[in-house]
């Protein structure tokens, strides 16, 4: 095995090397799958449905069932791999392992860029959300509130995960009652109810698989369960019954609110609308609950943007021990045995991002790194030998394709941006090998 090859030291996480000290097992089945939800119920419930509705038109719930599919073939592959390696660091880990250094760095490389975006991306919906005269400032203090949370130890932020998830549930009821009444009586501009018939699609039939990679952007919260794999007890048993739990929840919420904002709102508006959820609200007969749609879209933004930092300074810290990234960054310390450098540092590389750019068009350029990153999880549970019933080698072949194709077929500069960080990433990389060969 490739575990043996590199010779981790018994009681040592996987990547890990002597001398480091390990985070500590605090996550149980509920805290593990309210942290996966609470990631895939975040600020993408609000935003995605129009975005993907424009490129599949009136085939959005098929763009639905493809993310589904594909995203339950990267989930039982994150589960085995999981239950294998439970270490810090996900698919990082896991492509190390299993196919070897470079695999593996690709893997942590766009997950650790791509989610460092999206957390800006996150951070600033809530600004708009909250107080749009201030989204930026708003958005900084998000970020610097939900690093100290974070830092207080992992039961903290599954503790406040755990309320923000409960806030969005009873939005998405809302919106969800609010829509099944119908529109509003005195029949507000656009309401359902004199939908004319659904539009095709603008691209075609095509438009199905970029609409779908979009829509995997909102599915790939599970990845955080993975990345906490060091802080999940019994992590075997744990890891896959919530990775498959959190997606199963989301698959259902997410299906469900494409058939009722198909159903409720004109094809048109749920294409062209920044909120679609606030606008099925205040076009039915609860409209006087928008504000309450407002603060549930708040709160799901920074429930996601927990989680986020949480994963994203875990895989640092990984990528820290194998030297992928400074050294430094694989400094464990506090009170409550917190990766302390590593979420300090990328707490510091969001703010600089919401004070340099605008983060609000990163959904794609997330996705293309986050498909990359579950192709390579898939690529990596092919070779277990060992396979559970449910988890047959086709399905990591089905989901390795899937992931390349939904890749290729997102927006194209949502693609070559990415691609142009993961190159800059490799050649980094080569270049530091290098140098140290001739040392």
């Amino acid at each position: 095995m490739a575990s043996r090859r590199h010779g981790t030291p018994p009681g040592m996480p996987p990547g890990g090397h002597a001398g480091q000290q390990r985070l500590k097992r605090r996550l149980g089945a509920v805290d593990s799958t309210a942290i996966g939800l609470g990631s895939m119920l975040g600020a993408g419930v609000f935003v995605v449905f129009s975005p993907a509705a424009a490129l599949a038109g009136p085939l959005l719930n098929l763009a639905v069932a493809v993310a589904g599919v594909i995203a339950y073939c990267n989930a039982v592959a994150s589960a085995q791999l999981a239950a294998k390696y439970p270490a810090s660091g996900g698919t990082y880990v896991y492509g190390r392992r299993q196919l070897g250094e470079w695999p593996g760095f690709i893997a942590g490389w766009g997950f650790v860029t791509g989610k460092t975006a999206s957390c800006a991306a996150m951070a600033l919906t809530f600004g708009h959300y909250a107080a749009p005269a201030y989204a930026t400032p708003l958005a900084i203090g998000a970020v610097v509130v939900l690093t100290g949370v974070n830092l207080l130890g992992i039961t903290r932020t599954a503790l406040l995960t755990r309320i923000l998830l409960a806030v969005v549930l009873a939005t998405l009821v809302f919106v969800a009652v609010a829509s099944l009444l119908g529109p509003h009586p005195e029949g507000a501009p656009g309401a359902a109810g004199e939908l004319a018939p659904l539009a095709a699609p603008t691209t075609g039939g095509w438009g199905v698989l970029p609409a779908a990679g979009l829509m995997f952007f909102a599915f790939a919260g599970y990845a955080r369960v993975a990345t906490l794999g060091e802080e999940v007890k019994d992590p075997a048993r744990t890891i896959p019954r919530a990775i498959l739990a959190a997606l199963a929840g989301a698959f259902v919420i997410y299906l469900g609110l494409a058939v009722l904002l198909q159903w409720h709102l004109p094809p048109q508006q749920l294409a062209g609308s920044t909120a679609p959820l606030l606008d099925a609200v205040e076009h039915s007969r609860l409209s006087a609950g928008a504000p309450f749609i407002q603060a549930g879209a708040a709160a799901a933004c920074l429930g996601a943007l927990l989680a986020l930092i949480a994963g994203v300074g875990r895989t640092t810290l990984a990528m820290a021990r194998e030297r992928d990234l400074p050294a430094p960054l694989a400094r464990v310390g506090g009170a409550h045995t917190v990766p302390l450098v590593a979420e300090l540092a990328v707490a510091a590389v969001v703010i600089i991002l919401l004070l340099t750019r605008d983060v609000l068009t990163v959904v794609g350029f997330s996705s293309f790194g986050v498909l990359i990153y579950y192709a390579v999880a898939n690529a990596a549970a092919f070779t277990l030998p060992g396979r559970p019933w449910h988890a047959p080698r086709w399905l990591n072949v089905l989901g390795f394709l899937g992931c390349v194709v939904l890749a290729v077929t997102l927006p194209p500069a949502s693609m070559l941006v990415m691609a142009g960080v993961l190159a800059a990433g490799v050649a980094g990389r080569f270049l530091v090998l290098r140098r140290r060969r001739t040392q």
